[in-house]
């Protein structure tokens, strides 16, 4: 196939790991031919990974609109602050370049109707880059919902459990906007990777959509227990400065066909790294914490010691995948599994390739983008009135009603 000629706006971690782990070992489908981003030492970093990988010397600029205007540029992909992530999306979609978003909570319910609004009046293809959609344990358990082996799916939850007290207390350092997200705003600011794969499962947009939610907030204690343990070392700007953001934040959502999901996001205590992705249906769930399998079979007697038939299953998620994991996960090379999430950004930057050459629906949709991104300033502003339900706007104009499914892979 012809390669893509990639813009790249925003060069700071989650860029410069796209570029350096997964753009530029994806030579087949794209080259690089412009970089973009406010710090002009991130750019001439990240022209070097371009060059020494043996692509052609990029276009340069502090200044997105310049990008976005460029010939040589036919999609770009935006990884900058979660702030700007709106405006230079829609700039690229005007301007008739295809958009890669990176994924990040919205700030206003606004804000995700212009979105919508310009890529349904461009016309210009635009994917959600939600990798999460293309990790192995939700694939396989999406599969087998769709076999049935759940049964009728009632619920499901998932969380963003990711300790990062250093990244964020860092962020001046490392010019990173997470910390004045955490300093001034409390809400479920990262909801899209718990929330993502959940959405594909219910057919959410597409037959079925989030009607409303609540969301509950803990106290903000375990930023600045962090940062007085550590202020030898620390910013001596946060010293004894009160972080917004709760610990933990609770987030319930109904869905139109009755279905409910919960939401946890924990990023400021202490703990390891979890996405908790879990299903629940009338036959049966999937567990992503433990990769468990349950699957109720009529006649077999109840269960009444609990604790040995759970440790049993642990990890029986794994003779299911012969029959049900998709090729994408079969097929994968040792290359894809080492460049980034354990393979899932690679499959999910092919499939964007492949939707743009072929012209085809893009697996995850504006649609998507707005609903998911939305949940940020829901969330926010229920906490705020003491977890007051708050109405989730339809971004499909009432064409979920009609829309047919669309998985980011075929089962």
């Amino acid at each position: 196939m012809e390669k893509i000629k990639l813009g790249v706006v925003g060069l700071g971690s989650r860029g410069n790991m796209l570029l350096y782990y997964n753009i530029v070992n994806l030579q087949e489908y794209y080259t690089v031919t412009a970089l973009c981003d406010v710090y002009e030492d991130r750019i001439e970093d990240a022209a070097k990974i371009v060059t020494e990988n043996g692509m052609a010397e990029p276009f340069r600029t502090t200044d997105y609109n310049e990008l976005v205007k460029r010939d040589d540029v036919e999609a770009v992909l935006i990884a900058c602050a979660w702030e700007y992530h709106v405006p230079v999306a829609c700039a690229a979609m005007k301007a008739g370049k295809a958009v890669a978003l990176e994924v990040g909570g919205a700030y206003s319910v606004e804000d995700c109707f212009l979105l919508v609004r310009t890529q349904e009046e461009t016309g210009v293809p635009f994917m959600f880059m939600e990798n999460c959609c293309y990790d192995k344990c939700e694939l396989l358990a999406t599969a087998m919902a769709r076999k049935g082996l759940f049964g009728e799916i009632v619920h499901c939850s998932g969380s963003y459990s990711h300790d990062l007290r250093e990244e964020v207390t860092r962020g001046k350092e490392n010019r990173h906007y997470r910390l004045r997200n955490y300093l001034n705003r409390n809400c479920e600011n990262y909801p899209t990777h718990e929330l993502g794969p959940i959405a594909k499962l219910l057919d959410i947009n597409r037959g079925n959509r989030m009607v409303s939610l609540v969301s509950v907030a803990s106290k903000s204690a375990g930023m600045e227990a962090y940062v007085e343990a550590h202020k030898d070392t620390m910013n001596p700007d946060l010293i004894g400065v009160d972080f917004k953001q709760g610990d933990i934040v609770n987030t319930i959502i109904t869905c139109a066909n009755g279905e409910t999901i919960l939401l946890r996001l924990d990023t400021s205590l202490p703990r390891f790294y979890s996405r908790d992705f879990t299903v629940r249906g009338t036959k049966g769930f999937y567990e992503q914490a433990t990769n468990l399998v349950f699957i109720e079979k009529e006649g077999e007697p109840e269960i009444f010691d609990p604790l040995p038939a759970y440790q049993k299953l642990i990890n029986s998620g794994k003779q299911y995948e012969e029959e049900y994991l998709p090729d994408i996960w079969k097929n994968i090379t040792e290359e894809q599994v080492k460049s980034g999430h354990g393979g899932m950004d690679s499959l999910e930057f092919v499939e964007f390739a492949k939707a743009l050459r072929s012209g085809g629906e893009m697996p995850i949709d504006v649609y998507d983008a707005a609903s998911w991104m939305v949940i940020s300033v829901l969330s926010e502003q229920s906490i705020a009135q003491g977890g007051a339900p708050m109405a989730i706007p339809d971004f499909t104009g009432g064409k979920w009603l009609i829309r047919e499914r669309k998985d980011v892979v075929e089962f």
